[in-house]
């Protein structure tokens, strides 16, 4: 289960493409590349940071400089570049992110093919073997079109026979404890009050559009239509007739509009206090009295002890009265499309093409879907991905990167304790609390220093369906078993071959996976400015994170509880509503001028954008005053300051299809790659200075409306 505090540096958008009514896994099939994987070996792992340059580490001919950079310093960077790259058919973006995500797909490709022939002379048990059989069955697709729907028709079955409400809580129970979750969440996480342990987490789900908006608005007319017409044709692939079906297709819409309505947009869900609502088994009782918490432990061999977290209790009190009142052929209707849809990656042709027409074509603008190896890699990786990650660690980061990756991290977090001492608006009290939580991040590089056990998965060669099954209900048991035991803080939420990073508030941690410390990112040839303006600025932003908004919220023990004085927080707020205000301002598509990014629901990333690139800028100003020649000195007719920025806006090049943009607005906390470039500069007088820009430079926010937080 995805954390909902994670804090990662863009986003993986597989769940919210795919629906998550019953989700085994993060749906790599139908899902648009997200920069979820990593590329080749970096050159960074074997050398520092500050080595001098032995080649071009940027590409200034990529740079337009029919563009004035004080205009749009984005199309200055990246205009000239995205013209020459087009988005690949089978992908709805292209840019940094997604070069390293395809590089790195090349890699695990030929980890996973060789796990593949080499498994049968594999030691017994090993992830070697076990990630062999795993791929190989996927890529069965003999077996896989010969079995149809067949591997699906005992859980069908089950459906089929429920009667009354307490058959449908029973079937609830037992499908969680098989790793199949249906219209709720579950998994474990730490207690917001007592980050030290891990408590259960029952949290709002079941829907099939991305939002709740979707089952409302009336711009989405078009793609509730087509939703009505998947659910219709997912009934029909699996044996229901097509008139049965379109009523039964009605019937699910209407069972997740109600179900929409009690559930918390996007925005609502960032609140801790809308993540966090701990109660007693017989205090959950009361809220859902036709669904026994207690018996729901119980199917899955958990404890709770004094209680979990009903996170968002109006929908579970929803969600009690559709057990009630809700017909059980309606109830059976939604369930039936839900299974068959969360098991359509894995099942025939038909089906997983059926699935990609809606949610790959229909929502995000897919013109084709991504090759079969490829999206049982995604399987690979969602079922067994740190295994698979042990695997690439071993052939392409090495050790001793930790240490040289680690000083990096050093340097940009004591440029963000001096930003915090040094600011003017904040109380010497709640500096100190600041201070404090600063002391305890704990970063993390690279790969875990344990790495998981998989003895308890069996897998084999032939059955997938069985296999991702398998993995799922394994997955789903290793998770609920942390619950009432104390939280590891050494623990990853993200695999090493992942290109992204995140912060997480509740364990006050600052994680880099392997696959992101390379080029354009981390290179070992740049020279301080590529280095700091690409990992430095990621450091940075992840460890602006723990300030933020949300992050902001919680103590260096990783505990929901307020540090600030009530005038601090007031100033915070106020600073932080002007970064609001800057991006709800923005219209990022072209031909949409009245579709705005919504300031709100990106306000945590780019308060971390805009802090983590402050910093990553201090940080490199130390750096030089121990090398003032270099300080002085262009490369390429750049100052270090220009190529600081240079690299900012180079880390998010790239472009998005239309549908997919439309999509993110709605549904990504993270702002689109074009204004992240051009955010964090524009309130930054050190980016005017470097391009010597006019005041009234577009590029150049008024001195009213600058933002400075941190």
């Amino acid at each position: 289960m995805t954390k909902q505090y994670l804090k990662p540096l863009a986003l993986a958008l597989g769940v919210a493409l795919a629906g998550t009514a019953c989700s085994k896994h993060d749906d790599a099939s139908t899902a648009p590349p997200a920069p979820a994987s990593s590329g080749t070996a970096p050159a960074a792992a074997t050398t520092t940071a500050a080595a001098k340059p032995a080649g071009p580490t940027f590409n200034i001919a990529d740079l337009d400089t029919n563009i004035d950079a004080c205009s749009d310093f984005n199309g200055f960077v990246n205009a000239k570049w995205v013209a020459a790259n087009p988005i690949p058919e089978d992908r709805t973006r292209w840019g940094a992110f997604d070069q390293l995500a395809e590089n790195s797909l090349n890699t695990q490709h030929d980890i996973v093919d060789a796990m593949d022939k080499g498994a049968a002379n594999a030691k017994p048990g090993s992830i070697e073997q076990k990630i062999g059989l795993l791929y190989r069955s996927g890529m069965n697709e003999d077996a896989i079109e010969k079995a149809g729907v067949e591997p699906l028709k005992p859980e069908l079955a089950k459906i089929d026979a429920l009667k009354s409400t307490q058959d449908i809580v029973d079937f609830l129970d037992s499908s969680f404890n098989e790793g199949n979750s249906y219209v709720f969440g579950f998994g474990a996480g730490a207690d917001f009050q007592n980050a030290k342990m891990q408590i259960g987490y029952a949290s709002q789900d079941g829907l099939g559009l991305p939002t709740k908006d979707y089952y409302t608005d009336p711009k989405q007319a078009d793609n509730r239509k087509a939703y009505l017409a998947y659910i219709t044709k997912t009934l029909t692939l699996a044996g229901v007739p097509e008139e049965d079906a379109k009523k039964q297709a009605d019937e699910v819409m209407k069972f997740e509009t109600q179900l929409a309505a009690a559930s918390l947009a996007p925005v609502e869900m960032r609140a801790p206090e809308n993540q966090y609502h701990f109660v007693s088994v017989s205090e959950a009782d009361k809220v859902t009295p036709h669904f026994n918490w207690e018996k729901f432990f119980a199917a899955q061999g958990v404890t709770v002890d004094k209680g979990f977290s009903l996170s968002q209790p109006k929908f579970f009190k929803e969600f009690d009265k559709m057990l009630a009142s809700t017909p059980v052929s309606t109830w059976q209707a939604y369930l039936r499309f839900h299974a068959i849809d969360s098991a359509s990656p894995y099942l025939s042709k038909a089906f997983q093409d059926n699935k990609f027409d809606f949610y790959g074509k229909t929502l995000a603008g897919q013109p084709q879907q991504k090759p079969r190896w490829k999206r049982v890699l995604g399987t690979v990786n969602s079922s067994m991905g740190e295994a698979l990650g042990q695997l690439y660690v071993a052939k392409v980061f090495k050790p001793e990167a930790k240490q040289r990756a680690n000083e990096l991290v050093d340097n940009v977090r004591n440029a963000l304790k001096a930003r915090i001492e040094k600011l003017d608006w904040m109380s010497d009290e709640t500096k100190q609390k600041a201070i404090q939580k600063w002391n305890t991040f704990l970063p993390k590089i690279g790969y875990p220093d344990k790495w998981r056990d998989w003895s308890g998965l069996d897998v084999n060669g032939e059955n997938y369906f069985g296999n991702v099954e398998a993995a799922s209900k394994f997955n789903y048991h290793y998770d609920i078993a942390k619950i009432g035991k104390p939280t590891d803080r050494l623990e990853w939420g993200m695999t090493p071959q992942t290109v992204n990073a995140y912060y997480n508030p509740t364990d006050n941690t600052i994680n880099f996976p392997a696959a992101i410390l390379q080029p354009p990112f981390f290179d070992a040839n740049g020279d301080d400015a590529i280095n700091y303006g690409g990992i430095g600025a990621v450091i940075g932003h992840e460890a602006s994170h723990g300030f933020d908004d949300e992050g902001s919220q919680f103590d260096g023990e990783g505990n929901n509880k307020n540090w600030w004085t009530k005038e601090d927080r007031a100033k915070f707020d106020e600073r932080t509503g002007k970064l609001v205000a800057q991006f709800d301002e923005y219209a990022p598509i072209k031909d949409r001028p009245d579709l705005h990014v919504n300031g709100k629901l990106t306000l945590g990333e780019n308060i971390a954008d805009l802090g983590g690139l402050n910093v990553a800028y201090d940080a490199l100003q130390e750096a030089l005053k121990k090398n003032p020649q270099e300080a002085q000195s262009k490369i390429d007719g750049y100052t270090q300051d220009q190529r600081f920025f240079l690299n900012w806006a180079r880390v998010w090049r790239g472009s998005v299809r239309e549908k997919q943009a439309m999509l993110y607005l709605n549904v990504d906390p993270h702002a689109p790659a074009s204004l992240r470039a051009i955010g964090a500069p524009s309130n930054m007088e050190a980016f005017a200075t470097a391009f010597q820009c006019k005041p009234d430079a577009k590029m150049i926010r008024a001195a009213d409306k600058q933002v400075k937080i941190w």
